[in-house]
């Protein structure tokens, strides 16, 4: 395994020394597009490299999904692994930021969240409570981290090296958390949630928290936002926040805090673990690459991108010259619906659409696919293109750079051999 690594990082220098005229040779085989390859642009069977857990992990529920840090654990899904409508829970990714509770300490029967602060009843409940009192709903919501796509960014920026399986869409049942936060009365003096759980931070002190997030008051009280204790029918995933988590969709992960147990009403911008300084905040205007930024230049990020994943066929996939086979995907976006999907075959010189279904529901991600042919033998690359509602489509290359490499919408693109 060494060896091959070894082989094929000495053939990416070679390619990157060659520029795009060795790039035939080095895939050995013809592309028949090449011309319209961007300067500078590696083909993806040289970008992409998948690998899968180690055989010494421990979370064996997540076979095939990438390790990326052991501690914290953070894993992402290769994107052919994603090719389900309902993301499975042994396929969504994990994002973890402290030490996994132990779940025999924290079992869900005796589980309660406390809803306090600027609020004129505070409640303490159990999921018991939740499901008694207020209206149990299911709803499927995309989640993504906000440094998907992170390892693309030049320079590159620290933190979990992301490409593009932090994101998946399972089922989640719950509580709309509007309905909680109504029943405790919040104040004319909210401004901003606060989500505390019972993650541990590696240092292993008791008094500080690895993480600790919130939402203004509007976006917590839209009907999406949701306290969810299910995912695709069963008791959540301990590494996806059993037994209880919020799902607060179209914006970072980060908001939708795990291991969930208070919500506290705040009458000020929180100002928690990771919601200061650059942590999950984009600079408030365009930067060079490399630039330092002044904390105070940084804002906090709302809504994810447009953005949109080719889950088959699989990268390095030989395909039958002349016939027609099926490209598949899905598309989401933070504004709201996708509009449009279109792919490509001749690096972006031209487009076409796919067929792109409507979603199950506001922010479920959303199915396309479409048919292509290959005119000649050789390597080609399917690039696809989502556009949301507004009228903003994916970019061809890494968007506008920041410190923290967050928000990377650029389009996927899926390396296939025509033979």
């Amino acid at each position: 395994m060494a060896d091959k690594k070894a082989a094929m990082n000495i053939s990416r220098r070679k390619l990157l020394l060659g520029g795009v005229g060795s790039a035939a040779f080095m895939l050995g085989t013809d592309i028949p597009f090449l011309k319209n390859m961007p300067k500078g642009l590696l083909p993806v069977a040289y970008a992409n490299d998948d690998v899968g857990l180690d055989d010494e992990a421990l979370i064996v529920q997540k076979e095939g999904l990438t390790l990326l840090n052991a501690r914290p654990i953070n894993m992402e899904t290769p994107a052919h692994l994603l090719d389900d409508a309902i993301t499975p829970a042994s396929r969504l990714f994990v994002r973890n930021n402290g030490i996994v509770p132990d779940y025999e300490e924290h079992p869900a029967d005796s589980w309660t969240i406390t809803i306090d602060g600027e609020v004129e009843t505070p409640l303490t409940l159990s999921i018991a409570d939740l499901k008694r009192n207020f209206e149990v709903v299911t709803k499927q919501l995309w989640i993504e981290c906000g440094g998907n796509g992170r390892k693309f960014y030049e320079p590159g920026a620290s933190g979990n090296q992301w490409s593009l399986g932090a994101i998946g869409c399972p089922q989640w049942t719950g509580v709309r958390l509007r309905d909680v936060l109504k029943k405790a009365g919040v104040k004319d003096t909210a401004v901003y949630t606060a989500h505390h759980s019972v993650d541990m931070h590696l240092s292993g002190d008791p008094e500080k928290a690895p993480i600790s997030r919130g939402v203004p008051i509007a976006k917590a009280l839209e009907e999406d936002s949701i306290i969810a204790f299910e995912m695709n029918g069963e008791p959540l995933p301990v590494l996806n926040g059993f037994p209880m988590r919020l799902v607060v969709p179209g914006w970072p992960g980060s908001c939708s805090q795990k291991w969930l147990k208070r919500i506290q009403i705040r009458d000020q911008i929180h100002d928690g673990p990771k919601m200061t300084g650059t942590a999950y905040r984009m600079p408030a205007y365009p930067v060079s690459p490399g630039t330092e930024v002044p904390k105070e230049d940084m804002v906090i990020i709302h809504e994810m991108p447009v953005k949109s994943l080719v889950t088959y066929p699989v990268t390095g996939s030989r395909v039958k010259l002349g016939e027609e086979i099926e490209i598949r995907g899905h598309a989401w976006s933070g504004q709201g619906d996708v509009s449009e999907m279109e792919v490509s075959i001749d690096f972006g010189a031209t487009w076409q659409k796919a067929k792109l279904d409507k979603p199950v529901n506001k922010f479920a991600w959303q199915h396309w696919k479409a048919m292509l042919t290959f005119p000649k033998a050789g390597y080609y690359e399917v690039w696809a293109r989502a556009t949301d509602h507004t009228g903003t489509s994916q970019p061809s290359v890494v968007p506008g750079w920041n410190p923290k490499g967050y928000l990377n919408n650029m389009q996927h693109r899926v390396a296939v051999f025509a033979v």
